[in-house]
């Protein structure tokens, strides 16, 4: 070998050595716990669930799409509804987990499951882990990952350069950044791009809405294109144990929290092989008791005694923990919502997806195709809006007026709350520069259906709303 040769093939061999230190994933080993692991709730918010090998990014590359792609997302990651707590370097849900020397970040369970409440547009909001993330669009941050690395400034050459401006990199990592993970993002989101186009025929999901059921449908299970939409509200997920037993997920298409935890997890991007089980039991038995929020601003206390015998004659039977319909499916003829969520679910997916993880230790044996909507019961009722499973109705106060006065367009995804209407404001020039427009005429999107109280006179509905605030 000659002198000068040298440098050639040592850039070739460095190469090599780092194409050999980020084989497939199925050589990958994880190094060291994710970030935020200390406690129960920390954990939840920032710990791993195995995502990360399967569809994280490198860190520095998460970090720099933003500065690189600032007309693609005006405003940074905390313009789609992100929540950032002081000191973090990232968001809530999401996690870092080193992965042979080099970070990766991927989203977990908190990313969906996180509310932002605030009292006034100038308050510091109120972060309640476990409330639905009403003010996140999760469909935006896809898109802007798969818009940034399709971009001809995506290149390694100018992802160094902004790298370069945050942090000091080794030579070994430039390497790896330079060679592999720049030109490995780009073609995987352009494959993620080409795998979830069925979403550029549907409505926008909108923020605080998600349709992660197609993904399963059609990524690894394997079912046909279909053009169903399944855009539906985010939920919350506290207080499970004293669920336990009811059906689960708007239609009741499964019900034991341990199937509902794995799958979700799936839906997030995990494999079989990745998926931390032992992360999600944690995460599963925080969930069994973690209260539902109290409701934050005052009570008329006598009002909301008038209102509990209407609870008890209008409600109850369907939402309270107990109720003789409580937790069961709602047939469809009966309740007359929006289908679309329910065509989404087949019974082809439910078999498909009972049989997917036979070989591991863990399984699949509850799902199933139902004919409605579950009742859901109303433990902390005052932060689920807006309401209804596709997120149609923006109010209490909305939700109880007959259909034809219920509004057909508003602003949805704005985190300051209404008091008096019982939901987010959603109108009004905030709420229209932060939310997003919800139009009740496009497909999936129907507000109509769950007549019950819409004839009570205005007194008695007061009175209920009084009262539902307490629950």
């Amino acid at each position: 070998m000659t002198r000068k040769n040298l440098p050639v093939r040592r850039t070739i061999l460095l190469f090599a050595l780092a194409a050999c230190a980020t084989l497939p994933a199925v050589w990958v080993t994880a190094q060291g716990p994710a970030a935020g692991a200390d406690s129960a709730t920390e954990h939840f918010k920032y710990g791993s669930i195995g995502i990360e090998e399967t569809e994280g990014l490198p860190y520095w590359i998460w970090q720099v799409l933003p500065r690189m792609f600032p007309d693609k997302l005006p405003g940074g990651y905390a313009s789609l509804g992100l929540i950032w707590e002081k000191g973090r370097e990232l968001p809530i849900g999401f996690a870092k987990k080193r992965i042979n020397g080099t970070d990766r970040v991927a989203v977990n369970c908190a990313f969906c499951h996180t509310s932002s409440v605030r009292r006034t547009p100038d308050a510091e909001p109120t972060i309640i882990p476990g409330g639905p993330s009403h003010q996140f669009d999760p469909q935006g941050y896809v898109r802007f990952l798969q818009a940034a690395a399709s971009d001809p400034r995506f290149r390694a050459g100018e992802v160094m350069s902004a790298i370069d401006e945050l942090t000091d990199l080794s030579w070994f990592n430039r390497l790896r950044y330079r060679f592999l993970y720049v030109p490995g993002v780009r073609n995987a989101l352009a494959k993620q791009r080409r795998e979830l186009a069925w979403m550029e025929a549907q409505p926008t999901w909108g923020r605080g809405r998600i349709d992660p059921f197609n993904r399963a449908k059609f990524s690894y299970l394997r079912q046909p294109l279909d053009g169903t939409i399944g855009n539906a509200d985010i939920v919350p997920i506290w207080n499970m144990r004293a669920r336990q037993g009811l059906r689960l997920h708007w239609d009741g298409l499964n019900g034991p929290l341990r199937e509902i935890v794995l799958s979700s997890a799936l839906g997030d991007g995990a494999s079989p092989r990745s998926m931390d089980v032992r992360s999600l039991e944690r995460v599963e038995n925080w969930l069994l008791d973690l209260p539902a929020p109290k409701y934050p601003y005052p009570v008329d206390a006598a009002l909301a005694a008038a209102g509990e015998p209407v609870y008890k004659a209008e409600c109850a039977s369907c939402h309270a923990f107990g109720g003789a319909r409580t937790g069961t499916v709602i047939p469809l003829a009966e309740i007359a919502t929006d289908r679309n969520r329910l065509d989404m679910w087949t019974t082809g997916a439910s078999a498909a997806y009972n049989a997917y993880a036979e070989k591991y230790p863990w399984d699949f044996d509850a799902f199933l195709k139902t004919d409605g909507y579950v009742a859901m019961p109303l433990d902390g009722v005052w932060l689920r809006a807006p309401y209804l499973h596709n997120g149609s109705v923006p109010s209490l106060h909305d939700l109880l007026a007959p259909v034809e006065k219920r509004a057909t367009v508003f602003y949805r995804g704005y985190d300051v709350y209404d008091p008096e209407r019982v939901g987010f404001v959603s109108g009004g020039a905030e709420a229209e520069r932060l939310g997003f427009r919800y139009d009740t005429s496009a497909r999936g999107n129907g507000n109509q259906g769950h007549l019950y109280g819409i004839a009570l006179p205005d007194d008695r509905k007061r009175a209920l709303i009084e009262f539902l605030k307490t629950q």
